[in-house]
């Protein structure tokens, strides 16, 4: 109440109050009003830094999050570029041995093709033998 005097002319501070509570002079009700439109005013603006504050956190922590999985993903590719060094280096060397082993293939399909030759003539040569043997039999009949 002394605030609301403060702002009224002397005059009106000594006046004695009126019976009709429902009419009020316009510095009256201004005076009020202005107390309560700061009072608001302050609260949405605490309102509104800590919205602002939820936000902007929120953001930040989101830029966070981004930057873990971007590290995360660039240790992961670091580890997949390890794996294929090694499996290219561990091609290298079969792809060596293999052609150490080139000479030994060959004389081994050289080889192949002559047990193939071989048993062929083996097989002529069974087949020859089991011709005599029949003429043989024919003629030891007679």
């Amino acid at each position: 109440m002394a605030a609301a005097a403060e702002g009224v002319p002397a005059t009106r501070r000594e006046e004695p109050a009126r019976d009709d509570a429902a009419v009020e002079t316009a510095e009256e009700a201004k005076e009020p009003a202005e107390a309560d439109i700061n009072e608001l005013c302050r609260d949405m603006f605490s309102k509104m830094a800590t919205y602002l504050t939820g936000e902007l956190t929120a953001t930040s922590e989101d830029y966070k999050l981004l930057e873990n999985m971007n590290k995360l993903t660039s240790l992961k590719y670091l580890e997949m570029k390890d794996i294929a060094i090694n499996i290219s280096r561990n091609l290298k060397d079969l792809n060596q041995k293999y052609a150490g082993l080139q000479p030994y293939l060959e004389q081994i399909n050289v080889i192949e093709e002559q047990v193939a030759a071989l048993e062929q003539a083996a097989y002529k040569l069974d087949a020859y033998s089991k011709k005599l043997e029949a003429k043989y039999k024919k003629l030891e009949k007679r």
